[in-house]
């Protein structure tokens, strides 16, 4: 394979770089907690701002909508202005916006500290997954440390879970923030003895304004449709407008970026059909597993009588094999190649799914109920994680990691808005349909019901994982493309 004439990335020596993976896999084990120390904190926030339940979705909603929408334009502009940079700028704004929650006097406040914190975990993010691809070669070495990335996310979610509930108990909800603010500091000043300074603008030219106008808006309008449809409703003018207006500057988009001199997602990245399916996969991969995350908490909660803790903790065994199995995933993609691995995993991933829908009883316990399938969950979430991942950016050059690193990240992202929005529906249509069928009275029939709903929605989980083991059978990436110089004709690879 010819090298392509663009300036190189420094590389950084064996120890530094293991330092450098310590870093940036700590960085996603900080996004992942956040969002999960927050969500257990609302509670006691609505009992000290006097919000309602709109006011304190709202928290959670700002912080998803601000992510999914920036994550694409944080990736490129990582390309444009040095990922280093931009990795420190995102822990900066998150921990300035972290700062704003602790000390927010109202709840209007705090939806807007948490779209920053959004903004800021969007540019860390993909800052931190393109420099994940620069210091990892296409390889083995990549795919461990995709493992790496995979196992701090899978124990993010517990880890935030127990600590939201004890840090608040102990300290109030504002020191959940302040305790942001702490470890993005941190991380920030790991960063600038870890990460080498040289690595610096990877992209030159312009900048792509109504590219990066159209594609973050038509995002943010989609993602604010999907958040808000549970509380509006799925055809209500709110969502209906907000995710019309966001499909028609996508499309916008779509049209600029075939005129623009230096697009902001150049058309011949997205006219890779293994680009293509990889970044479906793995949005389908998180339509299954974030919801299964919500629901399983619910159903622990709300029909087997946990306290929110409890609810996380039963997540730990799930959490502990993630952490175990991540590792090991570089060594069965060398052993019987990617997309074997993938679709196993997705198969995996539908057999756990299915199994935990058909295992849910109203009157059953976390071990005969929880445990055994979430084990199987546990394996299966590092398979289709890294393997997507490793799939979606495959092909991108020096020039091209920030803008790989976002597409998945917003790929991922975006399932995960869209998984919970419809299996959430689906569980509360089902609970809805048999309270009012009248086949019982009291708190039994309201388990029955809630446990039906739950199923309901896992079953429809498992359908989409079905989906994508199907089609993960045709993914086939090809070895990485280097860029062309300018100038240079792009030949037809595919």
């Amino acid at each position: 394979m010819t090298t392509p004439p663009t300036p190189p990335v420094p590389q950084a020596p064996p120890a530094p770089r293991r330092g450098a993976l310590a870093l940036l896999a700590a960085t996603q084990l900080l996004l992942i907690m956040d969002t999960a120390i927050v969500n257990v904190a609302l509670p006691s926030v609505g009992e000290d701002l006097g919000s309602g339940s709109t006011g304190l979705s709202w928290v959670a909603n700002a912080y998803l909508i601000a992510f999914g929408g920036l994550l694409l334009l944080g990736g490129r502009v990582a390309d444009l202005l040095g990922h280093r940079r931009v990795f420190l700028g995102g822990l900066g704004l998150l921990a300035a916006a972290s700062a704003a929650g602790g000390l927010a006097p109202g709840a209007d406040a705090l939806v807007a500290a948490r779209a920053a914190q959004g903004a800021g975990a969007a540019l860390a993010a993909s800052a931190a997954f393109a420099l994940l691809l620069l210091l990892h070669p296409e390889g083995p070495a990549r795919h461990r440390a995709l493992g790496a990335f995979a196992a701090m996310g899978g124990l993010g979610g517990v880890l935030g879970t127990v600590l939201g509930g004890v840090v608040t108990d102990l300290l109030g909800w504002r020191s959940t923030f302040w305790l942001n603010v702490l470890l993005a500091a941190v991380l920030a000043v790991l960063a600038l003895r870890l990460l080498d300074h040289r690595t610096g603008p990877v992209r030159h030219g312009g900048f792509d304004v109504a590219g990066a106008f159209t594609a973050t808006a038509g995002l943010g309008l989609v993602a604010y449709a999907l958040v808000g449809s549970g509380d509006a409703g799925w055809l209500s003018a709110r969502t209906l407008g907000a995710g019309g207006a966001g499909l028609a500057l996508l499309l916008a988009f779509a049209a600029v970026e075939t005129r623009a001199a230096a697009p902001l997602v150049p058309p011949r990245v997205l006219a890779r059909p293994a680009l293509r399916l990889a970044n479906a996969l793995a949005a389908l991969a998180q339509t299954t597993l974030f919801p299964m995350f919500f629901l399983v908490s619910l159903y622990l909660q709300n029909v087997l009588g946990y306290a929110p803790l409890g609810g996380g903790l039963g997540l730990l065994p799930l959490s502990l094999v993630v952490v175990a199995v991540a590792p090991q995933t570089g060594r069965l993609i060398f052993r019987i190649g990617l997309h074997r691995t993938m679709t196993l995993g997705f198969v995996l991933l539908c057999a756990g799914t299915l199994w935990l829908a058909l295992a849910l009883t109203p009157d059953g316990g976390f071990a005969n109920t929880v445990l055994a399938p979430s084990l199987l969950l546990g394996a299966a979430l590092p398979l289709v994680v890294v393997t997507t991942n490793v799939a979606a950016t495959a092909e991108a050059g020096t020039e091209e990691t920030g803008l790989a690193a976002g597409l998945v990240n917003t790929s991922q992202q975006f399932g995960s808005v869209l998984g919970l929005a419809v299996l959430v529906a689906v569980a509360t249509s089902r609970t809805g349909a048999d309270v009012g069928a009248g086949t019982g009275a009291g708190n039994a029939a309201r388990a029955a019901a809630e446990t039906s709903g739950y199923r309901a929605a896992l079953l429809t989980g498992a359908a989409f994982a079905a989906a994508a083991a199907l089609a993960s059978v045709r993914l086939h990436p090809p070895r990485r493309v280097p860029a062309p110089a300018p100038g240079q004709q792009v030949p037809d690879h595919h």
